[in-house]
């Protein structure tokens, strides 16, 4: 895994639903709830749940009564304390003996980290997102079924709802963790390229699946922001820089991922960055305090809400606010989720949203790195506020809940100084209830560790994954018909490619001299941020051109030996000098050696456009608009380029 998410993962611990009823028959409860669960009371032949323990089936434990009437009972049974844990989500490890408290495997500071169960004893915690996972899902799977058992057992049983970033794109990036045993597509930009919405949906599907055999029940995914400022670091999260296609991609992942309702066999879906993080003055990210604010020279606030809209009209669970400063578009120049004219004014009451709001991470508390050295709350705005008060504004803006905090014990100060109201607390621990019980955790939160290994990575899934990896690379340049790659040209000189991979299309040589062609494989640049907040350093920041020596070594083989330039796109890249020097030039969006070799020796076919424009100059760069996407002076690339060729 990269070493800058480790270091992160290491120190940083729905749409309105109408009331259901839920007919349950005779013995429907599944024979694993029984097996697992050690609190089962079985009533007129139906057997229920005693979460309370209380010997009766209270109206949060009858499956037969409407979800609102569930919620309403549990909520008026809840302490303030729990309600105050509830608000709360952070991260937990994996141990590889899979159990709840246990630190074999953990390294570093994960091995520190507070266990679940600390967790849900003290601080009445039962959300948690998970980073580093074991690379055996099973061990996933009984961690995760332990873990329920244990909050079960809790005062009022309420389950635990896992929650995750990405795990299914082949790229290990800063916000896609690393797919271990999980099936391996393309990054959501390959997604874009391709434009199939159909794809897009299987896809979400597939991830469904697999979530759901482990039990993770929420991911903090789709992200929806637009690529319109080509320096922002979190662009390879993303579709691109369009809104329509972005529009179309999100209906149909968040469609894949909750059906067309809420329910026992949907993954709910926490869609961010609301109102869209794309326009970070100089691409410079809110995670850290060097950010400049988010900017709309191009009046253009309203093109970034078009995939929001999109995803409410499918039902979003959650929504996730970013944390930049939306400067001079509100009455006050905050970061998002302090900000009550965007979480209440717009979301709330313009869309009508009524599902979970849930900050971005570490919003409260400062976070000591090391010697001199400390990741500062993304408090943009309120950075002179103390903890508590930062906790009111966060709430009184319209948020459920905190992300990245184990904080608890703000919220119920800040109620028994009078300073917030239980009842306000009671509207986020409704709208956080009402999504455990739609997703059936409180009838049957558990896996069945059984079947972890026939969903997990089938076949189906894991060919699907290196299709779109190969159908998402997008031809650039191909002068001469260089690809496909002729079965003749059986001498190929390479760089950053696996040498056995390529082996077995041709004959791999040392030197560029003794080549018929070249192939390399490029990242687009980036540059470190001044910065001794190590998260900082991973992220992709400055200049998208190739510089000093490294530009000098590339352009001199592309010189010596005709080249085929395979360029990964995490941001939009400035290449004209490469361009226009390599033979054919190719982009992917994370693919393994073996799909890129597929394409280039022609076993298949590149299908990508470009989900963004690709700028002719950094000087091109500087004068765009950061809030306008395509607006670039003459682009070397146009969004929506791209050539193709039959597979031989």
């Amino acid at each position: 895994m990269n070493k800058a998410i480790l270091v992160f993962l290491g120190l940083i611990l729905l749409a309105s639903c109408k009331p259901a009823k839920k007919e349950v028959k005779e013995n429907q409860l599944l024979e694993m709830v029984t097996d697992k669960s050690q609190v089962i009371l079985e009533k007129e032949g139906v057997r229920f749940r005693d979460l309370n323990k209380n010997e009766k089936l209270d109206v949060y434990e009858d499956a037969n009564q409407a979800i609102e009437a569930r919620v309403e009972d549990l909520l008026s049974q809840m302490t303030l304390e729990e309600k105050a844990g509830m608000m709360f989500i952070n991260g937990a490890p994996i141990s590889e003996d899979g159990l709840p408290d246990g630190k074999q495997g953990l390294k570093g500071s994960s091995s520190r980290m507070k266990s679940v169960v600390f967790n849900m004893d003290t601080l009445k915690m039962n959300h948690f997102n998970i980073w580093s996972i074991p690379a055996d899902l099973n061990i996933f799977a009984k961690w995760y079924n332990a873990t329920q058992q244990v909050a079960e057992k809790t005062r009022l049983g309420i389950p635990v709802t896992i929650a995750s970033d990405p795990r299914h794109h082949f790229s290990n990036s800063i916000f896609s963790l690393e797919a271990k045993g999980f099936s391996q597509f393309c990054e959501t930009l390959g997604l874009a390229a391709i434009g199939d919405a159909a794809l897009v949906k299987e896809f979400a599907n597939i991830v469904r699946e697999e979530y759901l055999a482990v039990g993770i029940r929420e991911s903090l995914h789709p992200q929806i922001d637009l690529a319109t400022e080509p320096r922002w670091a979190r662009i390879n999260g993303a579709f691109g820089e369009d809104a329509q296609l972005t529009a179309r991609m999100v209906t149909a992942y968040i469609e894949g991922m909750q059906g067309e309702t809420l329910n026992e066999n949907s993954i709910a879906c926490m869609t961010k960055h609301f109102p869209g993080g794309g326009p970070q003055k100089e691409g410079l990210d809110p995670h850290f305090s060097f950010q400049k604010g988010q900017i709309y020279p191009g009046d253009n606030f309203d093109y970034h809400l078009i995939p929001f809209e999109a995803a409410f009209e499918a039902n979003t669970a959650a929504i996730m606010p970013y944390y930049g400063i939306p400067t001079d578009q509100t009455d006050e120049n905050v970061a998002m989720a302090y900000n009550k004219a965007i979480i209440t004014t717009l979301l709330r009451e313009k869309y009508k949203y009524d599902g979970v709001v849930c900050t971005d991470w570490g919003l409260i508390s400062d976070l000591p790195m090391g010697p001199d050295v400390v990741w500062k709350a993304r408090a943009w705005g309120v950075e002179d506020l103390n903890a508590a008060e930062r906790a009111l504004k966060i709430i009184d803006a319209g948020c459920d809940q905190f992300g990245g905090e184990n904080r608890p014990e703000l919220v119920v100060q800040l109620v028994k100084e009078g300073k917030l109201s239980e009842e306000r607390i009671d509207e986020s621990i409704t709208r956080l209830l009402r999504q455990k019980f739609q997703l059936g955790l409180f009838d049957n939160p558990f896996v069945d560790e059984g079947k972890v290994a026939a969903v997990i990575n089938k076949k189906s899934s894991k060919e699907l994954g290196e299709r779109t990896q190969k159908e998402s690379m997008t031809l650039l340049k191909n002068k001469g018909e260089t690809l496909p790659i002729s079965k003749n040209m059986l001498k190929v000189y390479i760089e950053n490619i696996d040498s056995i991979t390529v082996a077995g299309y041709a004959m791999v040589v040392k030197t560029p001299q003794e080549a018929d062609l070249a192939i390399i494989r490029l990242n687009t640049p980036w540059y470190p941020v001044d910065t001794k907040v190590p998260m900082a350093k991973g992220f992709h920041h400055g200049d998208l051109d190739f510089k000093g020596e490294e530009k000098a070594r590339i352009l001199k083989l592309l010189k010596t030996v005709p080249t085929v330039v395979n360029l990964y796109l995490d941001r939009p890249a400035v290449i004209p000098e490469i361009s226009e020097a390599a033979q054919a030039v190719i982009a992917d969006y994370g693919a393994s050696d073996q799909s890129v070799c597929e394409v280039l020796f022609g076993n298949a076919s590149p299908k990508g456009k470009l989900p963004f424009e690709l700028p002719s100059s950094m000087e091109a760069v500087y004068k765009q608009k950061t809030d306008v996407p395509y607006d670039s002076e003459n682009p070397l690339f146009e969004f929506g380029f791209g050539l193709t060729y039959q597979n031989k």
